[in-house]
């Protein structure tokens, strides 16, 4: 269960448990308001219930007693909510259900909620699943009561073939990228993929190449994420940003891309400079995974991935002097980044399922 498939590291890991889930021989339903990576959930072979559970209104509500009657109704093992509303919708309906006939419910912690009665919902599965060690230990600080033997870690995983070390794009995505942005040349290119949402650290990243230009390298940067109707303001702002920074001719802001991934192959450093700490850090794990030199603000699942695959590429919150230092450092002389095959996808799927085994007996339909 979760509020909607529109996109998302949440949505791609709902698709990836749902194929997991069929090609293990067990039936898969996905419960949202819909959107489009619903295709991507058929394709894999599970079955779409459009029902609107993330919605923010009084309501939603009037689903609890519509959800106990779906789960006794179509016999589901196991209950999954992976946001704080459906969560709600799926613990009420679940807790009114006679015990031994209600399914088992496994909760994920995706993100660093706010700490509250809201988000301790979250903290009501019979598993609790942690997408890194910082989030464990931020439900251990913040939610003392819950029992350690609920909490389980489950990094999220990627699929190292289509991250492969030292991959090349296409040669006519090459020709393209370069009939698109002729401006990029030879100059060094420093990425940051993250939307045009506050946070992102979008302003350190232009500080960031304006101070490299001051210091006489040849750097264009380029911003990767889409941008909505609200956050149009934000987006203003750091265009405005840039042409006060004299970079209309060095920031390229991209908006959202397919390619990333390719994105990333060319550019020949990556950022990660959210002012919060991100829950896991999937695109700092997708960059290494393909070689690039990585450097990001060490804290929350970041910390984690930098400290284990690149230490070199860590760097203090916030600390912009050691950002401009570590990123200057890397751009003439960075240590390869090693290939690896931790956090892989096969891993975190069957991690997934043997929680759901170990939990209640699913049956292969």
């Amino acid at each position: 269960m979760l509020p909607a498939l529109q996109s998302g590291g949440v949505e791609q890991g709902t698709v990836e448990v749902t194929a997991a889930l069929v090609r293990a021989g067990h039936r898969a339903l996905v419960m949202s308001a819909g959107g489009p990576m619903v295709r991507a959930v058929e394709q894999a072979g599970g079955e779409h219930v459009a029902w609107p559970v993330g919605e923010k209104s009084l309501f939603t509500l009037r689903h609890v007693p519509r959800l106990r009657g779906f789960l006794a109704r179509e016999a589901v093992d196991i209950v999954h909510p992976r946001s704080r509303l459906p969560a709600w919708i799926a613990w009420l309906a679940w807790r009114s259900m006679r015990a031994a006939r209600r399914p088992r419910l496994i909760t994920t912690v995706h993100g660093f909620y706010r700490v509250g009665r809201y988000s301790a919902v979250m903290m009501r599965g019979e598993r609790v699943i942690c997408v890194s060690n910082a989030i464990r230990d931020h439900v251990l600080a913040h939610y003392p009561h819950v029992p350690q033997q609920r909490l389980v870690v489950i990094p999220r995983g990627i699929d190292h073939a289509r991250y492969p070390h030292g991959y090349v794009p296409p040669t006519a995505w090459l020709r393209a990228w370069h009939t698109a942005l002729p401006q990029l040349g030879t100059r060094r290119v420093l990425l940051l993929p993250a939307r045009l949402t506050r946070l992102k650290g979008h302003a350190d990243f232009l500080a960031l190449v304006a101070e490299l230009l001051a210091q006489g390298m040849d750097v264009h940067g380029l911003v990767v994420g889409g941008e909505d109707a609200r956050h149009a303001g934000y987006a203003r702002e750091l265009r405005a940003l840039a042409r006060e920074l004299a970079l209309d001719e060095r920031v390229s802001f991209l908006g959202h891309r397919t390619d990333l991934r390719e994105v990333m192959a060319v550019s020949d450093l990556v950022l990660s400079l959210s002012a919060t700490p991100e829950s896991f850090g999937r695109t700092v794990l997708e960059a290494l995974s393909l070689g690039r030199p990585t450097v990001g603000y060490a804290h929350g699942g970041v910390a984690e991935l930098l400290d284990t695959l690149y230490p070199q590429g860590a760097v203090a919150p916030g600390d912009t002097g050691q950002l401009h230092r570590r990123a200057h450092a890397l751009l003439l002389d960075a240590p390869a980044v090693r290939r690896f095959q931790a956090f892989t996808l096969t891993d975190m799927l069957a991690s997934t399922l043997a929680q759901y085994e170990a939990l209640g007996g699913m049956r292969a339909r």
